[in-house]
């Protein structure tokens, strides 16, 4: 059979468009789950295999193996196999399952600090080149930076910055490899660069010429790899297990050139579920051998790894690497997008169990079909593996029915737009900048301009709000300019041609800042407007404790005044990032998403004056304050925490809104049935209200508690965090205590 025998529709064949080729050709699925097969011979053999790596990596914190002399690029390594004769889908990062590569084009010092951390020795060669002859991103990035952002960066009120790892969050279109084959692409980028310029040499022209070209020695770098695995990517794929094959060869590029923090794979179920139904509508493959090649598919992209440091650690708990899949979605022309490709990706968690990745995202929307909805309630509740965003809110605020998720919230349409991935402001910090004049609560050190401290026995609203204006005036801007230097110095010094070679050359650029802390800063608005807040300051006159003497409305119970206050925030700090010059002239956006690093945000954050004691760990991305202090936390049920937080407004938070919830199961119902169906009616509700994610969670604390003390019982113990899954017992002590002292809803 030819390559693109049977394929219906004209546009796609003679430019890249994989949209049209989709819509033209997928088969919508409204059935339920019962087509299903188990898990085959050939995947139990790999799986088991794997599990047994694994557990070595667990003994050994992680790090299974660890290159230490071979600078990673597309060729560097020899062909690499888990069980060469059973694997239906083949490729990986290095020559031997889970060896991380040695990435030093970010930053040597960060790459040899991982080895040193994980007790393995540094190449003193590698470190001279790298020092002495080849300047990284990192170094890069210091040269240019001011005293201003060091001391933003080393008191925390600007935190998680990407100045020494991969930015991550560019999805390249891995589909296109599959749809038309390598030569192809090569042909197009070398007409694009045709077209670069004209007569005038303006910095833009240059880089842009740089970059494409580039692009296109990446691409041919790609077609080398596969020959080492036995494949001719050349032309487009033939059949089911080709298009599979393709697409990974085009993620493996990726990730075997960056260690970004976020490396998404993209939205790929309908486009591969096309040629798994031609296969199966030819007799040439049966359903099991379908669901074989997926799970295949999904085994390698639990395999991704990359050397990190502690530091990094320390704010991304359990080693995830964001590999986020997204599925299902609607169609702007009213049909649903869900396949059996999107049954038989979530059906991978019951064949291979629950794991961390790739992080499965269900683009959710009321209208997707019922026996899908169900099917993807089932799987949350019995995996807490899945995060849901709202399709919806995507396609209006994109205008596209092709975007995925890049990391855990942050929208992207599939080979049209990327990002500039930013960090986080603490926006909870920030309150206590306003109060003390800019001085750092912690360590007393002068790192805002210096306005005058509060002074009175107890904070006054107004003056409170004229002087956190001030201080978001120059987070802001301090932000962006830090960001800026950032992204420079990353496409001068790292640029990700093996993943923007899979983009239009013409790109649309985002530009994602991120906010923490906002629960507390509005809550602390709230407790200084209605509470009364008495103020203890230490010997030096600083700030330092607060004491709510009134009840006061919080963020997170329903309350419109409360909800109000923290739509303000974001509206407010959003409209300054606006104003600010944005590298390539990109779009700028925010999220309300702090991973795990909400705990060492938390460490690094005094007293607030709503009564959250210092150190405490902030509440993650959007989701309202944990029980703490005398008149925080949620009170009024899962209902009224999921109506608050549907009020923020995605078109000021477009980089995405992460909101984390574990409910009891008995909180849902009384038997598995109903709690299904009362989790998909949550669900819908949710996301027609506003709601843009959903982490969910299902089991109680005591699960948790037991895992704590017992981690040897719960191995594959999976949960939602704030933006992704991770495996419990790999969460450090601090943050299974935070996630343990979480809200879990025992009542709707």
């Amino acid at each position: 059979m030819g390559h693109w025998d049977g394929f219906k529709g004209d546009k796609w064949r003679t430019s890249v468009d994989v949209r049209d080729f989709i819509q033209h050709n997928y088969t919508e699925y409204k059935g339920d789950d019962s087509f299903l097969e188990p898990a085959a011979e050939s995947t139990e053999k790999l799986w088991t295999k794997l599990q047994e790596l694994f557990e070595v990596q667990h003994e050994k914190n992680g790090v299974y193996d660890m290159d230490n002399n071979i600078p990673a690029t597309v060729t560097s390594h020899e062909p690499g196999y888990l069980i060469k004769e059973e694997e239906k889908i083949v490729g990986l990062q290095t020559d031997v399952p889970l060896k991380q590569a040695f990435m030093p084009f970010g930053g040597i010092n960060m790459a040899n600090n991982a080895l040193v951390s994980n007790g393995y020795e540094t190449d003193e060669e590698m470190t001279k080149i790298f020092t002495d002859w080849r300047k990284t991103h990192n170094q890069g990035v210091f040269d240019a930076y001011t005293p201003e952002m060091r001391a933003a960066r080393k008191n925390k009120i600007i935190t998680g910055l990407p100045d020494a790892y991969g930015r991550g969050r560019i999805i390249g279109d891995y589909r296109r490899l599959a749809l038309y084959g390598i030569d192809f692409l090569i042909a197009e980028k070398k007409k694009d660069l045709s077209n670069v310029g004209n007569k005038v040499m303006t910095e833009e022209v240059i880089r842009l010429r740089e970059e494409v070209s580039a692009q296109i020695r990446a691409l041919g770098s790609i077609k080398e790899m596969a020959t080492y695995y036995g494949f001719d990517i050349s032309a487009p794929a033939k059949n089911a297990q080709e298009a599979i094959q393709w697409t990974y060869f085009g993620y493996l590029a990726a990730i075997k050139s960056q260690n970004g923090a976020a490396m998404s794979i993209g939205r790929i179920s309908a486009f591969l579920d096309i040629y798994i139904q031609r296969d199966l509508d030819n007799g040439a493959i049966t359903e099991l051998e379908a669901q074989e090649m997926i799970d295949h598919l999904i085994m390698k992209l639990r395999m991704v790894k990359f050397a990190r440091t502690p530091e990094y650690n320390q704010l991304f708990s359990g080693y995830p690497i964001w590999a986020t899949l997204s599925i299902a979605g609607m169609g702007i022309d009213g049909r649903s997008l869900v396949t059996k490709n999107d049954f038989r990706i979530l059906h991978t968690l019951v064949n291979m169990g629950p794991s961390p990745e790739p992080n499965l995202t269900v683009l959710y929307s009321s209208h997707l079909p019922e026996g899908f909805r169900t099917f993807a309630s089932h799987i949350a509740k019995e995996s807490s593996s899945i995060q849901f965003e709202n399709d919806d809110l995507l396609r209006a605020n994109w205008g596209s029915d092709d975007c995925a998720i890049a990391c855990c919230v942050s929208a992207t349409v599939m080979g049209k737009d990327m990002q500039f991935f930013g960090a986080r402001a603490n926006l909870a910090k920030a309150v206590l900048y306003a109060i003390n004049g800019g001085v750092d609560e912690k360590t007393k050190a002068q790192v805002g301009p210096k306005f005058r401290p509060m002074t009175g026995d107890t904070l006054d609203y107004n003056e409170f709000v004229e002087r956190y204006k001030d201080i978001m005036d120059w987070l802001a801007e301090l932000y962006v300019n830090t960001l800026n230097v950032i992204h420079f110095m990353h496409d001068k010094y790292a640029y990700e041609a093996e993943q923007l070679a899979f983009m239009e050359t013409d790109l649309k650029r985002t530009f994602a800042t991120g906010i923490a802390g906002i629960s507390h800063a509005a809550d602390s608005m709230m407790a200084i407007k209605h509470g009364n807040v008495k103020v203890i300051r230490d010997e030096d006159g600083l700030a330092v404790d607060y004491v709510p003497q009134n009840e006061f409305p919080t963020y997170g119970n329903d309350n419109e005044e409360a909800d109000a206050c923290a739509n303000w925030i974001l509206d407010y700090f959003m409209t300054q990032i606006k104003r600010q010059h944005t590298y390539r002239n990109s779009t700028p956006t925010t999220s309300l998403l702090t991973i795990t690093s909400n705990v060492v945000y938390g460490k690094a954050t005094g007293n607030t004056p709503d009564g959250r004691r210092a150190g405490k760990p902030l509440a993650p991305g959007a989701n309202p304050s944990y029980q703490d202090g005398k008149f925080l936390g949620e009170k009024n049920g899962l209902l009224a925490s999921l109506n608050s937080t549907a009020k923020l407004e995605y078109t000021n938070a477009r980089d995405g809104i992460s909101n984390t919830q574990t409910i009891n199961p008995n909180g849902l119902g009384k038997d598995d049935a109903t709690r299904v169906n009362n989790l998909r009616n949550v669900m819908d509700g949710y996301f027609d209200n506003g709601g843009y994610h959903l982490n969910v969670n299902v089991f109680t604390t005591d699960l948790l508690l037991d895992a704590q003390a017992h981690p040897e019982k719960y191995p594959n113990l999976t949960i939602r965090v704030s933006g992704y899954a991770v495996k419990f017992r790999d969460l450090t002590p601090e943050q299974q205590a935070d996630v343990i002292s979480r809200t879990s809803h025992d009542r709707m």
